[in-house]
């Protein structure tokens, strides 16, 4: 129905926002509506939800969060509700990590989200990830498309995702923080480890 709306913050509650803009209200609902001022210009990317009495609008900072949600809200036990809940404690890329690397529990720290809907997401929406998708990989890993050099590095960066979990953390942390370290073919697990260390301290 509506792309997205511009226009002047005029409400906060924990239900969302409202949005002015010539002269109309929006009432959105948004993952986080206390990151949003009183008075500020904002743009919100927006969902329509069609019940059968309402129409409610869901928003997003950016298009990315609302391709997410929209994938999200794809998995059979996943409602809007949920898809917004998960948003609340996750950036669209760490849900994408957090598919990546099976890791139900990041998933299930949403509030109402238990661990089999957050199975669910994984299972549902592992084929449909790709950590090509995300802003956090680093550039030099995206660019082109010869897809026989990211190979390469496949077997290094799962042995260090495997040795931090086993040093306690999450596997989306994990993976996370691996796509941060810059990978050639002479780079070794242990040198991946050690380096993916320095981005969780």
């Amino acid at each position: 129905m509506y792309a997205y709306i511009k226009g002047i913050v005029t409400d906060i509650s924990e239900e969302g926002i409202v949005v002015e803009t010539n002269g109309i209200g929006y009432n959105i609902r948004v993952p986080s509506p206390f990151s949003y001022n009183i008075g500020e210009e904002t743009k919100v990317y927006t969902y329509t939800q069609v019940q059968e009495d309402a129409l409610k609008l869901i928003g997003f900072e950016n298009k990315d969060m609302l391709t997410v949600f929209k994938l999200l809200i794809s998995v059979t036990s996943v409602g809007p509700k949920a898809g917004l809940s998960i948003l609340s404690i996750m950036s669209a890329d760490d849900v994408r990590f957090a598919i990546f690397s099976q890791d139900a529990k990041a998933i299930a720290k949403a509030p109402g989200v238990g661990k089999k809907s957050a199975d669910r997401i994984i299972l549902d929406l592992k084929d449909k990830i790709s950590l090509r998708d995300t802003t956090s990989m680093p550039t030099q890993l995206l660019a082109g498309d010869d897809t026989e050099s990211l190979a390469g590095y496949d077997d290094v960066r799962k042995d260090a995702i495997e040795a931090l979990h086993a040093l306690g953390y999450g596997m989306s942390e994990a993976a996370k923080a691996v796509s941060k370290v810059e990978v050639t073919d002479e780079t070794s697990a242990d040198e991946v480890l050690k380096a993916a260390l320095k981005f969780l301290f």
